[in-house]
């Protein structure tokens, strides 16, 4: 995954489908959802590439449910503002 070894281009690429998601009708709900899922993909699979996501790893490692919930709707809501700005 080539995509996760630069953090801008990362974001930029979860900007982007989130936007999609939006576009495609799908509620913030489902969207948030939909990231706690990929993020328990990454913690499972995928080997933190650059610092950003080695502190999002350890975060996530440490963290409940209700805050790895949170945890996504951060990043979510991190890549939502940044196609605004």
């Amino acid at each position: 995954m080539d995509i996760i070894e630069n953090w801008q281009k990362w974001t930029s690429f979860l900007g982007q489908n989130v936007a999609k998601a939006e576009s495609a009708g799908m509620s913030q709900k489902v969207i948030q959802e939909a990231a706690v899922q990929i993020g328990e993909y990454l913690a499972n699979n995928v080997d933190p590439k650059n610092e950003q996501e080695r502190v999002l790893s350890e975060l996530w490692s440490v963290a409940t449910d209700d805050e790895k919930q949170s945890l996504a709707n951060c990043v979510v809501k991190l890549v939502q503002n940044r196609k605004v700005q």
